[in-house]
């Protein structure tokens, strides 16, 4: 069993990696606003700034949507009340009289009417971290991006294990042609820009969230393959494998049961940073249109929609984005930083 003791700067890593996948997961259980895709619209508080707070009259819908808690927790909860902000509210004998809000602030809402009693559908909403140029709330769609940003990282990295360790290994243990024509492949790979082949990949698979999975695994899986090839040739002629071969036991086992055990401390390692990899890469292309596409929320989709903001007084429209991006991404090259110091015999002595 791998046993791994990690420094004071991986424990915390490890912490906010963990807390960040917590958040992700119970995302929808959490959020102010737990529509699908937190994209409910108020075009009326667009950049509101942190802290804002408004009364909203939830006028009802006829037909309600029943989900279940699973639903709820995977896809969030359809709206089922119209929700409109208002200024101010009375009531007379024979009707309930509301101002809507004035998003310039001087009063000149329109005065509208509602049936008797409906105050009791009055409520105070804060945006504790303001909202965006759509009058979304920013704090939920910024926990959603959470769940974004994992995913692609998790499953590109999944993929790029998938495909480098089988060839890594065959590459390494047979030698010859098999290892010749598999490092060619990688050669190829390797030599075209990763973020232009991702963008090439992207745009031939289509736009989309799943895409972008495909599109960064399968330009991730060469280091992997790398590696693993050289790690494989360094094991191809120790004691216990000649031992395995002269047993007779067939090539796939020696392969898969006792030389991959023998290399997966370097796999996590390039895994950590390959996972801090596919953070960024998905975010640049989120930024450049052909990622997660609206109104999925993704980190470097917002700061596409809010870049023009830097240079006024709501620069945080931006920087919030940025900031989950930056903390992300160190926590897990921390994460590798540490499993290499960790596994590294050499200094331990």
């Amino acid at each position: 069993m791998l046993k791994i003791k990690l420094d004071l700067l991986g424990k915390l890593a490890v912490t906010v990696v963990a807390a960040a996948a917590l958040v992700a997961v119970t995302a929808y259980l959490i959020i102010p606003d737990n529509s699908p895709y937190a994209n409910t619209m108020q075009l009326s508080l667009a950049n509101k700034k942190p802290g804002f707070s408004v009364q909203m009259f939830c006028k009802p819908t006829q037909q309600t949507i029943s989900t279940t808690w699973f639903q709820k927790l995977l896809h969030g909860k359809p709206a089922d009340c119209q929700c409109v902000p208002i200024d101010s509210y009375s009531e007379t004998s024979e009707s309930w009289v509301y101002k809507a809000y004035d998003a310039t602030e001087l009063g000149g809402g329109l005065e509208q009417t509602a049936q008797k009693g409906a105050g009791q559908f009055v409520e105070t909403k804060v945006f504790y971290l303001g909202t965006d140029r759509f009058g979304r709330d920013l704090l939920s769609r910024l926990v959603l991006g959470t769940r974004v940003s994992l995913a692609v990282g998790f499953i590109s990295v999944m993929i790029s294990l998938l495909i480098g360790i089988p060839l890594g290994l065959y590459a390494g243990y047979y030698g010859g042609w098999i290892d010749r024509s598999i490092m060619w492949l990688v050669q190829v790979m390797w030599s075209v820009p990763t973020l232009l082949l991702v963008i090439a990949l992207t745009l031939a698979l289509g736009k989309g969230f799943w895409q972008v999975f495909v599109a960064v695994g399968l330009t991730m899986w060469v280091e992997v393959a790398r590696m693993i090839r050289g790690q494989v040739m360094s094991l191809r002629k120790k004691e216990f494998i000649e031992a395995a071969e002269a047993l007779a036991y067939p090539h796939s086992r020696i392969m898969w049961v006792h030389i991959l055990p023998n290399v997966l401390g370097p796999v996590i390692v390039i895994s950590a940073a390959n996972f801090s990899s596919a953070i960024l890469i998905e975010s640049g292309l989120s930024f450049l249109g052909i990622g997660a596409q609206p109104p999925m929320p993704s980190w470097g989709g917002m700061i596409k929609d809010h870049y023009p903001y830097l240079i006024t007084g709501k620069a945080y429209l931006a920087m919030l984005p940025g900031a989950c991006i930056l903390i992300l991404v160190l926590a897990f090259m921390l994460i590798g930083n540490s499993l290499r110091d960790a596994m590294d015999v050499f200094q331990k002595r």
